[in-house]
């Protein structure tokens, strides 16, 4: 193995990925202990692997252990996750660090979501829950509209479309002229 070889992560190898999916489906978000232990288990066979770290982190933080979690995290980003699991870790680490009370660490994780994955309604809607915790509610509030008139395709909506598109667009033209 290079030295370049060294610093690449584990990939996700279908038996891995079959073996999370089992895992997860098993799961039972009133009772998590199970879970924790099967993914430090598999973490264990496969260590610094970004998509189990990940997995590990997001058993942590159902379970209520939020700081734990955060660790977990942020050793998946640094081993390298990437893709659709990069997505949902950020939306997940975002969303912890709003609960941990670190909203404007909070906003910048779910910015750098927001920046790879704009179509995601729920890094979208997560994103607002951010700018809200963090005291921007013109953002917050305009992302939610913008949400709104883009994915919720019925009649009443479709008919207030413009005006929804530009009340989302005045208020988050306002957030940002104040400056954040």
């Amino acid at each position: 193995m290079t030295s370049a070889d060294a610093s690449a992560p584990e990939p996700l190898t279908p038996e891995l990925a079959d073996t999370i999916a089992d895992i997860f489906g098993r799961r039972d978000r009133e009772h998590m202990q199970p879970t924790i232990d099967a993914f430090l288990a598999l973490l264990a066979e496969h260590p610094n692997q970004p998509e189990v770290l990940y997995e590990v982190g997001g058993s942590y933080d159902t379970d209520g252990q939020e700081q734990t979690a955060l660790g977990y995290y942020e050793a998946a980003m640094a081993a390298g996750l990437s893709g659709d699991a990069l997505r949902r870790c950020l939306l997940q680490y975002g969303s912890t660090l709003r609960l941990l009370g670190r909203h404007e660490d909070s906003v910048v994780a779910l910015d750098r979501a927001l920046a790879g994955w704009p179509e995601s309604p729920s890094v979208r809607a997560f994103h607002a829950l951010g700018l809200h915790a963090a005291g921007r509610s013109d953002g917050a509030v305009g992302e939610l509209l913008a949400l709104v008139a883009e994915e919720i395709r019925t009649p009443d909506v479709l008919r207030y479309e413009a005006a929804l598109r530009g009340n989302a667009g005045y208020l988050i033209g306002r957030d940002q002229q104040r400056g954040r």
